[in-house]
């Protein structure tokens, strides 16, 4: 999956809360990605770096996987085209939901 164009519908836009955790605010969109089927049987997830407003939908690039090492589905991060995040900033940027988790990135340079 890195590297590859996909298109995520965001149904909890940046500054949504979370529907079963309404503490849990979302500072990067969240969404979907329409077809692709997850470990845990529903579409695939993924986080959206590199945009600062709330989205219905984006177009971009698999940049890392965040592979939850205690948990059956992975999140895929998407950012746009050209766009470079270091390791740290991709946690840091997940951390919000990810620090429930025991989880490994995976990246690598993609040109």
């Amino acid at each position: 999956m890195l590297g590859s164009k996909v298109t995520v519908t965001i149904d909890r836009p940046m500054g949504s809360t979370h529907p079963k955790f309404p503490q849990t605010v979302y500072p990067i969109n969240y969404g979907y990605i329409k077809g692709l089927i997850a470990g845990d049987g529903m579409e695939q997830d993924a986080y959206v770096l590199g945009v600062d407003k709330p989205l219905n939908t984006f177009t971009g690039k698999v940049i890392a996987v965040v592979k939850r090492l205690n948990d059956v589905e992975d999140k895929l991060v998407v950012a746009p085209e050209g766009a470079v995040f270091t390791a740290e900033q991709i946690l840091k940027a997940v951390e919000f939901q990810e620090k429930y988790f025991k989880i490994q990135l995976i990246t690598r340079d993609i040109t």
